[in-house]
């Protein structure tokens, strides 16, 4: 796990090494064990190449970067793991290669050297890399499927081209400081939406979307954003497979969640994990102990002692169940006003909840206790339909199969649970019926649309931002009857809406603490499998989430959990913390009249605390305003 930054610029080299000596600074956290430059000339221009690594494989020298190839012809930086660099090693010795490390960055290099493109589907694991051919004068940026590790890039100027793994350290760089993006500025704070498309809160820095890649011939390069043409490098298919019964399939869904439990594993230091006392957290643990059975198993667990949202008793469950050694993070609302404004400045951008901090809080603990690696349950509810608002998708595939007799039937089942009931039933069936152009008008309907009465949406309008709800893919040919496997390859491949600003805040929060937090849900194989099967499969016809993966974990994680209808999800006492900070909050808040799209007389403390509760808009004002202040 590293931070990789690169430059390419027609200015003064003493400039461009300035530059680039505070962008590497800026990402120490990224990588304290080492760092490495390497400079291009190409014909009167520099091309830079820097990285700061976090050693997880191969401790030695000998795993430095930027790296070379044996012949000198290309030179890659790289941050991520591949885990089945040793299979893959294996291979290209039987193809003639010879290796002179045992890093999975050398493995990397020449997978691509033999296999250009067709590499990327072979790589398991988390990834952003550059490679820079100096014979074609080429740089190659790739990053991997689900977008777990981050790479962002763009242009200042006309005169520099620039890339690397975090937007501060890009910042550096970038000639105007304060030059926001109103538009995702108000999908955030009116819609709760971000980190979707390849725009970010700042202008002139993009993303490279999740499963792309792009290529640049660097001396034809003429310092245009027309020159950047990110291709998609996964799509995978949703045709159903009709040929596995439930319980066949439970078994190859067990076997390859332990194979992938099994490669994550690989570590040079040690390995730790995050435990929530939900199934999918609980099964990474539980199938780290099967796997493992002598290793000692360090978990961290946030717990909201002595609210709802106490989950200790289920992690003590999964603790007991497999011995692990616990480490319980206990959060004040003292403890987020001390800490926002540095973990604001890890995450770059403004951010969701509170509950990101619980998470950053965890990290920090690992940190504390020597772990390294983390394993962690993220990417689950996204392959299984694990959410509360997949069985609405479920719904619109029976409604294309016109199997209304299964519609009731499952409607009927699934209001039976647990915070369910007819009513939302009946509200699930309206919305799966809607059609999508009504979606807006919808909104305003039930109460979601309007933007908050403090956002001046005529200075917004005037500066040509869209006060329509961010769109979504519209819906896709081999979707017709896989309506929610099709909504899953969008959440898990599309433009975001959800798990890419889940993975952007565990990586920023666990590289903080240069800690490397693994994803062992997300591999493609996983969801090449998992979107293929019924849908059925996923969601029960009873109405249980995650149907097949409940099956496929009897008997490696306790029933109890298996069985559990209560399941809260990673939050925090959001409003209490927030009450509790209402002086400090004041303060954060004085930025509002800096910001011309906003209405300071609204956008103070006493008309955000006149109700009982904050609600979402005002908690992402506060975030949003401290931003622009760091």
């Amino acid at each position: 796990m590293c931070g990789i930054v690169g430059l390419y610029s027609i200015t003064d080299e003493n400039i461009l090494n300035n530059k680039l000596s505070e962008a590497l600074k800026s990402l120490h956290h990224r990588g304290p064990d080492d760092q490495g430059e390497k400079r291009f000339q190409i014909n009167n221009n520099v091309f830079k190449l820097g990285h700061k690594r976090l050693s997880i494989i191969d401790l030695s020298q000998a795993g430095k970067q930027p790296m070379q190839s044996q012949n000198g012809r290309f030179t890659i930086i790289f941050n991520g793991e591949i885990y089945n660099y040793r299979e893959l090693r294996t291979e290209l010795e039987l193809l003639g290669h010879k290796f002179i490390t045992n890093s999975d960055t050398e493995v990397l290099l020449v997978a691509w050297v033999q296999w250009q493109f067709e590499s990327l589907n072979r790589f398991e694991g988390m990834f952003s890399f550059a490679i820079f051919d100096n014979k074609k004068k080429e740089l190659f940026l790739a990053r991997d499927a689900f977008g777990i590790k981050p790479l962002f890039f763009g242009i200042d100027n006309e005169e520099t081209l620039f890339f690397g793994s975090e937007i501060p350290a890009l910042v550096k760089i970038i000639s105007k400081k304060n030059n926001f993006n109103y538009q995702r500025a108000y999908d955030y704070l009116t819609w709760n939406q971000y980190d979707h498309g390849s725009s970010t809160f700042y202008k002139g820095i993009s993303q490279l979307p999740r499963g792309h890649y792009l290529t640049i011939n660097l001396e034809k390069f003429s310092f245009k954003e027309t020159d950047i043409r990110p291709i998609r490098w996964w799509w995978p298919s949703i045709k159903e497979r009709r040929d596995l019964k439930f319980n066949d399939a439970a078994e190859q869904l067990r076997e390859l969640f332990l194979k992938n439990i099994r490669l994550h594993l690989r570590s040079d230091v040690p390995v730790g994990a995050a435990l929530s006392g939900g199934l999918d957290s609980s099964a990474v643990v539980c199938a780290m102990r099967i796997l493992e059975p002598d290793m000692p198993i360090h978990t961290f667990s946030y717990i909201a002692k002595g609210t709802e949202l106490d989950e200790e008793k289920w992690v003590d469950m999964v603790n007991n169940h497999v011995n692990a050694i616990p480490h319980k993070i206990i959060v004040n609302p003292e403890d987020l006003s001390q800490d926002l404004d540095e973990m604001i400045i890890a995450q770059g951008e403004p951010f969701m909840s509170t509950s990101i901090y619980a998470q950053y809080r965890v990290f920090k603990a690992a940190k504390e206790e020597g772990i390294i690696v983390t394993l962690d349950g993220q990417g689950a509810d996204e392959l299984l339909a694990g959410y509360s608002g997949f069985p609405n998708y479920y719904v619109k595939s029976l409604i294309d199969n016109q199997n209304y007799a299964s519609i009731f039937s499952f409607l009927n089942s699934w209001s039976k649970w647990p915070n369910r009931g007819k009513k939302k039933s009946l509200l699930m069936l309206g919305a799966a019926l809607t059609p999508d152009y009504l979606s807006t008008f919808a909104r305003k309907i039930i109460g979601q649309n309007p933007a908050p009465n403090w956002i001046n949406k005529e200075w917004l309008k005037n500066k040509g931002v869209s006060l329509q709800f961010p769109k979504k893919s519209k819906k896709t040919i081999d979707g017709k009857g896989r309506r929610l496997v099709e909504h899953l390859r969008e959440i898990l491949t599309g433009d975001g809406f959800g798990l890419s600003a889940l993975l952007r805040h565990a990586d920023r929060n666990s590289m903080h603490w240069s800690i490397e937090s693994r994803v062992p849900f997300l591999t493609i194989e996983m969801a090449e499998f998992l979107l293929r099967l019924p849908e059925s499969y996923l969601i029960s016809k009873d109405g249980e989430t995650k149907h097949i993966f409940r099956a496929a974990m009897k008997d490696i994680v306790p029933d109890s959990i298996l069985n559990r209808k209560d399941k809260i999800g990673f939050k925090t006492p959001q409003n209490q913390w927030l009450n509790q900070n209402k002086n400090i909050i004041r303060t954060w808040l004085s930025s509002a009249k800096d910001l011309p799209f906003l209405d300071e007389s609204k956008c103070d403390i006493e008309s955000l605390y006149n109700q009982e509760n904050i609600n979402r808009s005002a908690w992402n004002l506060i975030n949003y305003c401290r931003w622009t202040q760091l």
